[in-house]
């Protein structure tokens, strides 16, 4: 696999990182799939989710894969009234990432990250290495701290 913008950016952080490499299935690119192929717990497997804030714009979340964002807990946590997920033919655009390949990491701009409090129960989790195909196991303290994240109730 050739290295990636999020893997170069981790790199440069001298955040060490393990890429797992798993085979894309179109029609499943959910997290419980990707977690059974990199022979990880899919409660360890985050999805980078982008929403717009009616207050605050762009904004991305990680969760567990497995699991779904509770609009309502997002919202109160980043103190708008409604959050709404961005359409997928704007992801592109907003992120520099397609969909099933989004990582919190190296977007287009710098984005507020929020991540589900479910992180504190993990030494280490996995997120997209940015592409379709690639998840990058790293400890999750040095994801939260590097990103700026504030962790809070999301699922």
């Amino acid at each position: 696999m050739n290295k990636t913008n999020v893997m170069r950016l981790l790199e440069k952080a001298k955040i060490p990182y393990e890429a797992l490499e798993y085979e894309v299935d179109e029609n499943n690119l959910a997290g419980v799939h990707v977690a059974e192929q990199i022979g990880i717990p899919v409660e360890q497997v985050y999805k980078t989710l982008v929403a717009r804030g009616d207050k605050s714009g762009v904004l991305v979340f990680c969760i567990p894969a497995a699991k779904e964002i509770n609009l309502k807990k997002a919202a109160a946590a980043v103190g708008d009234k409604k959050i709404e997920m961005v359409h997928v033919k704007d992801l592109l655009a907003l992120t520099g990432y397609i969909r099933g390949g989004c990582s919190p990491i190296g977007m287009k701009k710098r984005y507020p990250v929020y991540i589900d409090e479910s992180i504190r129960d993990h030494e280490e989790i996995t997120i997209s290495a940015g592409v379709r195909g690639c998840q990058l196991k790293l400890s999750a303290k040095a994801l939260t701290d590097y990103i700026g994240a504030e962790i809070c109730s999301l699922t």
